[in-house]
This record gives C-alpha cells, sequence and structure tokens, in this order.
C-alpha cells in the first residue's frame, strides 16, 4: 500500500519558478486510505476548543466515521468548552470526550491546539503525559519557537509533526462542510516532519492533512512553518490590512473631501471585494487589468519600498525569537486584562451601516496599489528568506482571499482578526499601527509619476507563474460565509 515515494497517499511534483515541490492533493476519494495512514492509531487526541480545535476535530471524525479510528476532544476540567463540545456531538458518557491529560494520555496521536501560550507554559507536562511511541501533531511551529528560546527539546521517543491548514479554523470546517456534495474542499495546509522514531511519521501528518480536507497539501519546516506564518499573521494577513485601510480610509475623507460612506467603500470593501476578487479568480495581474489607471503603479512602486522595510522588521524580530517572547509576555499580561478593540475607529461604524446596504463596489486603483505593494514586498522578503513557493503562495495570497478576507467583507475586521489565534490578535495590534503609519506618513505622500519600470517589473515577475500553478489546487469551492 505503501508508494515508490513512501507514502500512502499519491504525490504530485509541482514545477514552480524554476524548482519543483512534491505535493499531495487530498480529496473525499482519499478518505479511504486513511485507516492505512493511521495504522497503529486507535486514538486521536484533539486537545483544546479554540480557533483550530472544533474544526479539527469535527472534521476528522467525520473522515473517520466507520473506522476503528476514536476521535476524543481533550479539554480542562471547568472549562466553559465542555458544553460547546457537547454541542458538536462530543460527549463524556460515549468516550469522545475527557479530561485534557487523561485524553493525551491515552491517546496515539495528541493534536494540540490550545494556545500557542498555553503550550509554552504546559509542554513539559504534555509530553511527560505521553506514550513512548506516540505521535504529538502541531498546527503551528510556535511550539518549537518557545523552546529553541528556553533551550529545550522535544522528548526523544516521539514522534513530532506538524499539519497547519492556511487559514482560521471556521474557515476549516466551513469549506469542509461545503465539499460534502463533491469531492471535498477544505483549506491548504503544509505539512511537516520534525522527529520521526517510528516508520509511519509522514503518512500519519498526510492522513491527518487529507481527514481535515485540506486539497493541497505542501512540505515545510516547523521552524520555516512559524517564520512565515507569525510573520504573515502580522503582514498582509491580518496587520496590514487592518492598519493600511484605516490609513486610506482617513486619506479618501481628509486629502480627497470624500463621505464616510465612500471612504469606506473605497477602502475597506473594495480590498475584500474586487480586489480580493481579482486576486482569486485571475490572480495579482488581474487587479492590475482591472485597475486600468497608472495610479495603481505609482502606489505599488511606493508602498513596495516602505513595506520591503517594515515587513523586513517584522521577519527578524520572528526569525530571532523576539516576538514570541513578546507573545508570552502579553499573554501573562492579560491575565489581568482583554485586549484592546480592533475596530474601535469610526470607520467601522460606518461599515456596520454601509454593508448592510450592500452597494456595487468599484476596484480602487490607489486601494489596490497598496494591497499588491504590501502583498509584494511579502512574497519577495519570504523568497529571500529560503520559504517555497507554495509556502509563499499559500501564506501571502491564497490564505488571504480564500479564506480571511470574506470574513471581514461579510462581518467586519474585528470578527476576521478575534477568530484567530491569540498569536495572530496580539499581532495584529501590535504591528498594525505601523503599516497604518506607513501608509499615512511615507506611502500616500510619496506617490510619484508612473513609469514603464516599474509595471515591467511587475508583470514579468516570477510571482505569476507560481501562483498560477498553486492557485490550481486551491479549495475548490468559493467559501459561502
Amino acid at each position: 500500500m505503501i508508494n515508490s515515494k513512501g507514502t500512502v497517499f499519491p504525490v504530485t511534483t509541482l514545477s514552480l519558478a524554476g524548482t519543483t515541490e512534491e505535493v499531495v492533493v487530498g480529496g473525499r476519494d482519499k478518505f479511504g486510505l486513511l485507516p492505512v495512514a493511521f495504522e497503529g492509531i486507535k486514538t486521536i487526541g484533539v486537545i483544546g476548543w479554540g480557533s483550530q480545535g472544533p474544526a479539527q476535530a469535527q472534521n476528522l471524525r467525520d473522515s473517520l466515521e466507520g473506522t476503528n479510528i476514536r476521535v476524543k476532544v481533550g479539554l480542562q476540567i471547568g472549562s466553559s468548552s465542555f458544553a460547546k463540545a457537547e454541542v458538536a456531538g462530543f460527549s463524556v458518557a460515549d468516550g469522545t470526550l475527557g479530561e485534557m491529560y487523561d485524553v493525551i494520555g491515552e491517546s496515539d496521536l495528541v493534536i494540540l491546539l490550545i494556545s500557542d501560550a498555553a503550550q509554552a507554559e504546559n509542554y513539559e507536562r504534555i509530553l511527560a503525559t505521553m506514550e513512548p511511541g506516540a505521535t504529538l501533531g502541531l498546527s503551528h511551529g510556535f511550539l518549537l519557537g518557545h523552546m529553541k528560546n528556553v533551550g529545550a527539546k522535544f522528548r526523544p521517543d516521539i514522534n513530532v509533526i506538524m499539519v497547519a491548514p492556511k487559514g482560521m479554523g471556521p474557515s476549516v470546517r466551513r469549506l469542509y462542510e461545503q465539499g460534502k456534495d463533491g469531492n471535498g474542499a477544505g483549506i491548504n495546509a503544509s505539512y511537516a516532519v520534525e522527529q520521526e522514531v517510528t516508520d509511519n511519521a509522514r503518512n500519519i501528518a498526510l492522513g491527518w492533512a487529507v481527514a481535515i480536507g485540506s486539497p493541497y497539501v505542501f512540505p515545510t519546516t516547523l521552524e520555516m512553518e512559524y517564520r512565515s506564518d507569525i510573520f504573515g499573521e502580522r503582514g498582509v494577513l491580518l496587520g496590514a490590512i487592518w492598519g493600511s485601510t484605516e490609513a486610506l480610509n482617513t486619506h479618501f475623507i481628509t486629502e480627497q473631501s470624500g463621505t464616510r460612506a465612500e471612504a469606506f467603500m473605497r477602502s475597506a470593501m473594495s480590498l475584500t471585494g474586487p480586489i480580493s476578487k481579482a486576486i482569486s479568480q485571475g490572480g495579482l495581474l488581474e487587479v492590475a487589468n482591472r485597475a486600468r489607471e497608472g495610479r495603481f503603479y505609482e502606489t505599488m512602486g511606493a508602498t513596495y519600498k516602505a513595506a520591503k522595510l517594515l515587513l523586513a522588521e517584522i521577519y527578524d524580530e520572528v526569525a530571532s525569537g523576539r516576538e514570541i517572547g513578546s507573545v508570552v509576555d502579553a499573554t501573562k499580561r492579560l491575565k489581568g486584562g482583554s485586549m484592546s478593540k480592533v475596530d474601535g475607529a469610526p470607520m467601522w461604524r460606518t461599515g456596520e451601516r454601509v454593508r448592510a446596504d450592500n452597494p456595487e463596489v468599484a476596484l480602487d486603483p490607489t486601494t489596490a496599489g497598496v494591497y499588491i505593494g504590501i502583498m509584494m514586498a511579502q512574497v519577495d522578503l519570504l523568497k529571500e528568506r529560503g520559504h517555497g513557493w507554495s509556502e509563499i503562495c499559500n501564506e501571502s495570497i491564497i490564505e488571504a482571499v480564500d479564506s480571511l478576507n470574506p470574513y471581514m467583507a461579510k462581518r467586519g475586521v474585528d470578527y476576521m482578526v478575534d477568530n484567530c489565534s491569540t498569536t495572530a490578535r496580539l499581532g495584529t495590534r501590535k504591528w498594525g499601527p505601523r503599516f497604518n503609519q506607513m501608509v499615512t506618513s511615507e506611502v500616500l505622500p510619496n506617490v510619484q509619476g508612473w513609469t514603464d519600470d516599474t509595471e515591467k517589473w511587475f508583470k514579468e515577475h516570477v510571482i505569476h507563474g507560481a501562483l498560477a500553478e498553486t492557485m490550481k489546487l486551491r479549495p475548490p469551492v468559493d467559501i459561502a460565509v
């Protein structure tokens, strides 16, 4: 049952901008292979009920229905999440819900989905509770980053793997449900094998990814994942979109004498509506085609230059471990308070009223220039730091337009941000204001004449070919929120 590549699942080779990557294409037609991939696993413990926990637990349970593999949720005693898990169909009575450490101790695969800070605080007891030969599954490399900071290592007698969906938990579940009538739909995921003590760790990781509905699974490492993921959240996925839309909204009111409603449509609604749709339908070049104005290239050029420096600072903070330490410290401080509001600015109240009217929104070339300028700077920086094209395209583009922006368009920026992890929520609040300042002070006052060089650089950039190939394997349906 194992193919020549050493996996249960068929492997596809992608040619991306002069490089090759071996990926696995998921789908419900692969569910029959899950018992083989999970050979030796009788219990999968999903630990935690935050952003990813509900989605992954339910998707795994549904995909493994009819097999002898049990999916059990583990939560802290006294947690209010017990009631939420019961509503989703897990219960103490039938053995699919239990105390966190009891579930860890009895599980062959422990999928650890508690918050990053909670992992940092409790990893020693978690590792000590696992049985020898069991597999620790992570959906983020944050724990590795923290352990590097404190000089700790994983137990040498367990597998350590990762499956990281490229979207927030509600998207993982929603797209899985939407795909039930076809050959499946879900969120693309990266996977990694950090430590292997049995001979099937890779198959377990790929089985996990296929079971949660990932249509496209690509390889990375835990370290490269946490670098690109934590960095990306603070960049174009969350922090930059929040900060830049607030800056643009103010610009359209104060500098161009627009009404509050017009400014909101030109900034936030244009970005999450026609700009995101253009990317989803035809890639980054489609945005330029629809913008049809030199203003797009002028603004993109000015933004790229400023954003590249800010994004380099963010990446360095993540790669050094300082940003991870900042998250741990900030989470401790939050025990005595709560996070600030993301949608506290008046523009978001205007947005609630405008969205309710469902107006027709045009693609604004200035907003498009700012957004694509940041996106291109992030793409180039990740490539310069050694990330693969699948990771770059998914972390910087596909996740934005397929998973995150639709929620902001429908339910607001606060819903999008605060349905993500605590690490992402903290990073958005920390770095979003820097992007606001960047657009306000460094970009918009310095937009200069459009040149053929800017257009030529953009149109000939290798990202377009790489994105076209990776988007062939994007979720096969558009998310309905």
